[in-house]
């Protein structure tokens, strides 16, 4: 969910022409607020192009990157199958990319804004795709299970968190399986990349990088040589990334493991270029991680306070974002919510009793 203060204030932007290079909240931004229109690259280091991809919705956008590969192009991440995305695409490949073989087609986790156009891009190439097994497996789960209802697990995990009838109903009705609806068929097979593998493209050697808690196994590649960072979505700049618990597996601790990827992070170096799939190139990495492990905790202690009074995940969105919860993100602000309690729990600071279906949150 986003941070309450997600832009610069207006005293940086009259400081800073779009262009210039600014500092805010501790991370420096060396390209300003320049981004790359539909259908163009922006170079961030030699042999690395920096493109966007329309996504509808508050995100706007998803960066993508094109990496130099010898005498073609690796690309990272794909965009959504939708026309909007499909065309920034064809428009790239008419221009900065005109020309250029695409050598391989990496993924940094399962997401649809993310794995969306992987299958049509490989196809279309005849290139692999290149993934770690967790999001390659989580993509091809959810590709396949396409239902006209929810399963009943689903129900009893909605009402659980306490949804009301009204709006469980209205969440059926859209039937179940739309990420389907915005992905490409996922390849049936792929290249797997584990934590500390290298991957040589072009002149540079990229080793991996492997963080939990958003998703099962996100890749991020660091070329330390170079200064360079892939993120995908382990680390934005102005957002949070959703840490969620979820249907398919209830008694995780998602954001028990995002911590931990926060802390192993801190390992590399602090002043690389980190190239997030989200708002713009920064550096200053560990203050980022210093302040999203900050914000975690910090909301994890007042949910604890929130909770000397048994509270169901739903009656916790008020303690937990800064702004009201529309129904287009009530999933996932539902499943950020016991994210927190459920960490908790495995803390010891929380217990869950169940009434009647709905699971209630009391301090420990």
């Amino acid at each position: 969910m986003a941070d309450a203060s997600s832009e610069p204030p207006a005293s940086d932007i009259s400081l800073a022409g779009p262009d210039e290079p600014y500092t805010h909240k501790q991370l420096t931004y060396p390209f300003g607020r320049r981004a790359p229109e539909t259908g163009a690259l922006i170079e961030v280091a030699p042999g690395i192009g920096w493109a966007r991809l329309p996504v509808p919705g508050s995100l706007k956008h998803i960066n993508i990157w094109a990496l130099d590969d010898g005498e073609g192009v690796a690309l990272v991440d794909t965009g959504l199958d939708i026309p909007e995305c499909r065309a920034a695409w064809e428009a790239l490949l008419a221009g900065p990319l005109h020309g250029r073989t695409v050598t391989r087609v990496i993924v940094t986790h399962f997401h649809p804004d993310h794995v969306g156009l992987a299958g049509w891009l490989c196809e279309h190439f005849g290139v692999k795709l290149w993934m770690t097994r967790g999001e390659w497996l989580y993509a091809r789960m959810l590709a396949v299970d396409v239902r006209d209802a929810p399963p009943p697990e689903a129900i009893a995990f909605w009402r659980a968190a306490g949804w009301d009838a009204d709006r469980i109903a209205a969440e059926s009705a859209k039937g179940w399986g739309r990420f389907a609806s915005v992905v490409t068929p996922v390849p049936v097979g792929f290249v797997r990349v584990t934590d500390g593998d290298t991957l040589r493209i072009g002149s540079r050697t990229w080793r991996a990088v492997i963080g939990s808690g958003h998703c099962p196994e996100h890749l991020c590649l660091v070329d330390e040589e170079g200064g360079l960072l892939i993120a995908g979505d382990q680390v934005l700049p102005k957002i949070t990334s959703n840490v969620s618990l979820g249907l398919s597996e209830p008694e995780a601790d998602p954001l028990g493991e995002w911590l931990d990827s926060i802390d192993r992070m801190r390992g590399l170096p602090g002043d690389l270029l980190v190239l997030p799939s989200h708002g713009e190139p920064f550096t200053g990495l560990h203050a980022r991680l210093d302040a999203l492990e900050y914000g975690h905790r910090d909301r994890l202690d007042a949910l604890h306070t929130r909770i000397g009074e048994p509270r169901r995940a739903v009656d916790c969105f008020g303690t937990l974002f800064a702004r009201r919860i529309e129904d287009r993100v009530y999933g996932m602000a539902t499943g950020e919510a016991l994210a927190h309690l459920r960490h908790l729990e495995r803390e010891g600071k929380a217990v869950r009793d169940a009434v009647d279906g709905v699971s209630w949150w009391r301090a420990a």
